[in-house]
């Protein structure tokens, strides 16, 4: 890490930020670089496999990824601009968000995609996962376009997460 990577502080839901769409990202400079290491120091200082960027209160279309969780470098992966253009399967399994500490349901998605999206020289790029990588991808896309885990519950478990939540506010815990 660079002397300059600050760690971010996780933005919590209801911020607004998360629930909006982040802009297209269109300069790719030095700033970009600083911005993907912080995020990435960011996101394990938080012990997170992806983030975000509206997680951090920055509404761009920028996410970083390591299911390994710093066990392996080449894990590492960065999407900017990223939507997804192929998708197969399902897969119904268990997540949680960095945004919604606390907050564990299963949900269901597409076993296996395929992103395009840029990296930090803005070249334009492919690359498919599978299993934990497909989820984390649709994950972090979601928050992209405004969506978080809770938004693809059923309304019954939605409610009583909300409610769930407004209750550890109202503690103090939230």
């Amino acid at each position: 890490m660079s002397e300059t990577a600050k760690i971010h502080a996780v933005v919590k839901w209801p911020d607004p930020v998360l629930t909006k769409p982040g802009a297209p990202v269109t300069v790719f400079d030095a700033k970009l670089k600083q911005l993907v290491e912080e995020m990435f120091e960011s996101m394990y200082a938080a012990q997170g496999i992806g983030l975000a960027a509206p997680q951090i209160g920055l509404s761009q279309r920028l996410t970083v990824i390591d299911c390994s969780f710093k066990k392996n470098p080449d894990e590492k992966v960065v999407l900017i601009n990223p939507e997804i253009i192929e998708r197969k399967g399902k897969q119904l399994e268990e997540e949680g968000c960095l945004s919604l500490p606390e907050i564990r349901d299963k949900v269901s998605r597409a076993a296996w995609v395929k992103v395009r999206a840029q990296n930090v020289k803005g070249e334009w790029f492919e690359m498919e996962g599978t299993e934990l990588l497909a989820r984390a991808m649709q994950h972090e896309i979601d928050h992209l376009d405004g969506i978080l885990f809770i938004d693809r519950l059923s309304r019954l478990k939605r409610d009583l997460t909300i409610r769930k939540i407004k209750k550890m506010q109202k503690n103090g815990e939230w």
